[in-house]
């Protein structure tokens, strides 16, 4: 039931931006789980499937500080994501962070960081390339693409599906008024 609630988020608010494949993985209103009228079991199973701590600071919701993570497990039709496809996202200029973004990959059974023998996260902090209009174009797939920047590539593995965390360390104003948006992840045809 928890992996169920994970991978197919039934609950009113899941969705970061409508119309996206974005989800929030931590959707609690407080850390303890209990709501105004429930418990949110449910809720709280969720992202204990895939993860086990919590605290406020991952919440976020705080202005400037703390972490907000975004999950995504579909790509923009709605499939889900395959190790042994190829994909793209294009991660817009001016992520609403006052420290960095992060973008790492996890394998849908295990739960863990995805073992290719590398480790499956590209963030703001590392030596990516940026396109000449601030957006950074990262790709997945179980061999580097042809032509791309092979330090915006993060490796998959056939026959293993991911989900991926986005984490926006100490959000600004741009996430919380929703004016900057991420797109949804693009299988390459």
């Amino acid at each position: 039931m928890a992996r169920a609630n994970a991978y197919a988020k039934r609950f009113e608010g899941a969705v970061v931006w409508p119309g996206k494949r974005w989800e929030y993985p931590l959707h609690m209103e407080q850390t303890n789980q209990e709501a105004a009228n429930h418990t949110q079991l449910d809720e709280r199973s969720w992202w204990f499937y895939e993860a086990v701590g919590v605290s406020t600071a991952m919440m976020g919701r705080t202005l400037g500080a703390g972490q907000l993570y975004l999950e995504a497990s579909q790509d923009e039709d709605g499939k889900r994501l395959d190790g042994g496809k190829f994909y793209t996202l294009r991660v817009p200029k001016e992520p609403p962070v006052a420290q960095f973004w992060s973008f790492t990959v996890y394998d849908n059974e295990t739960r863990c960081l995805i073992d290719t023998g590398t480790y499956p996260d590209r963030s703001s902090r590392d030596d990516v390339v940026t396109n000449a209009d601030g957006s950074v174009d990262l790709f997945f797939g179980p061999t580097p693409p042809v032509g791309k920047p092979q330090q915006n590539w993060i490796k998959t593995l056939p026959d293993r599906g991911w989900f991926t965390y986005f984490r926006l360390y100490a959000p600004t104003q741009p996430y919380f008024d929703k004016t900057w948006r991420l797109p949804d992840i693009i299988k390459v045809k």
